[in-house]
């Protein structure tokens, strides 16, 4: 028998649906004005991002046509229950929380919107860095508690510092740029397009070079993760990954949790192979284990890199537009799979 909810179990007589299974915003207004303008009905979750199976409940219920989430896991199961769907939208980047090839095998197209925060993650990895060198959080804490001791501060030139940055992408290259220009930095960064093309050594534009994995390890002061979550880059920065750090680096991870290994990373902290860690991501979120985020060598911000108030806006309405695009039957601005049961007009 089939999962799939009948037809005639949507909302209002057969009104096409949309269901937004979470938002970490107070209302979803931006996003009803622009569905309605396409004459699609909004059905929104709660603003905390439920379980799969809670958000399979929401679907079965509202039988939509496009789900939109943010946090959210959309299984395979969510995506094979409406009788038809044609789009589910990432309202946001990553797609490790959307069954993507389930839904491509049912014709159904998945979107994201990969550049809508480029420069606030760029920044805020930028921020974690400045923070450590320049011992903020530290000296901060410290000063509440009643000891102003300016001489206790542990802080470096930030222009005499390597910065190693894994994955070359948007913002990969936004963070490198960042880095050479604005503070002087040596960068080196390391991808494995950036290896084939150019071959370790080359200097991409002045400050910025090409290395290689074990020459990032070798002389980085920080190695900054933007990387995707996928298979190849699940538990990167493990044990044996850290042994390899020379110089005591801090590890900035703003892309996803689960690029870095827990238990490696305690045990490298503990064992002096780094000098500490900056996360705005962490594997176990939105609880992750105190052991990581309780230690005074660990800067931990609530996976906020993305935030902003014209990135939130933003992410909102163009999620929206293109969700309308992929309902009306054209092929959408940025589209992250071929679903091969489906033909879009151009």
């Amino acid at each position: 028998m089939s999962s799939r909810a009948p037809a005639s179990s949507r909302d209002n007589g057969g009104s096409r649906i949309v269901v937004v299974t979470d938002h970490p915003w107070p209302d979803v207004e931006i996003e009803r004005s622009v569905l309605a303008r396409a004459g699609l009905e909004l059905r929104a979750g709660p603003g905390r991002a439920g379980t799969a199976a809670e958000i399979e409940t929401l679907v079965a219920r509202h039988d939509p046509v496009a789900i939109m989430t943010c946090w959210a896991e959309v299984s395979a199961r969510a995506i094979a229950l409406p009788s038809e769907l044609l789009v589910v939208a990432r309202m946001g980047v990553g797609l490790d929380n959307i069954a993507v090839a389930a839904a491509t095998a049912r014709g159904a197209w998945v979107i994201n919107v990969p550049d809508y925060c480029v420069q606030e993650v760029s920044d805020h990895a930028i921020a974690l860095m400045l923070a450590h060198w320049r011992d903020v959080v530290v000296t901060d804490r410290a000063s509440k508690q009643g000891v102003w001791n300016p001489t206790a501060a542990v802080a470096r030139r930030v222009r005499d510092r390597t910065v190693g940055i894994i994955g070359y992408g948007r913002i990969g290259s936004t963070t490198a740029r960042k880095m050479a220009r604005g503070f002087g930095c040596r960068v080196l960064v390391n991808s494995p397009g950036l290896l084939r093309e150019h071959g370790a050594g080359h200097e991409l534009a002045p400050g910025i070079i090409v290395a290689a994995l074990a020459q990032l390890q070798e002389e980085a002061d920080a190695i900054v993760l933007h990387l995707p979550l996928v298979d190849s880059t699940r538990r990167l920065v493990d044990k044996k990954f850290l042994a390899a750090c020379r110089r005591k680096p801090l590890l900035v991870n703003v892309s996803r949790g689960g690029l870095v290994d827990n238990d490696a990373l305690v045990h490298a902290l503990e064992h002096g192979l780094l000098s500490g860690a900056a996360l705005d991501v962490i594997e176990g979120e939105p609880a992750p284990p105190l052991s990581v985020i309780g230690r005074a060598d660990v800067i931990a911000t609530p996976h906020i890199g993305f935030l902003s108030d014209a990135s939130v806006a933003e992410v909102r309405r163009r999620s929206c537009e293109d969700v309308v695009r992929a309902v009306s039957g054209e092929k959408p601005r940025n589209p992250c799979n071929a679903p091969h049961a489906r033909v879009a007009s151009k």
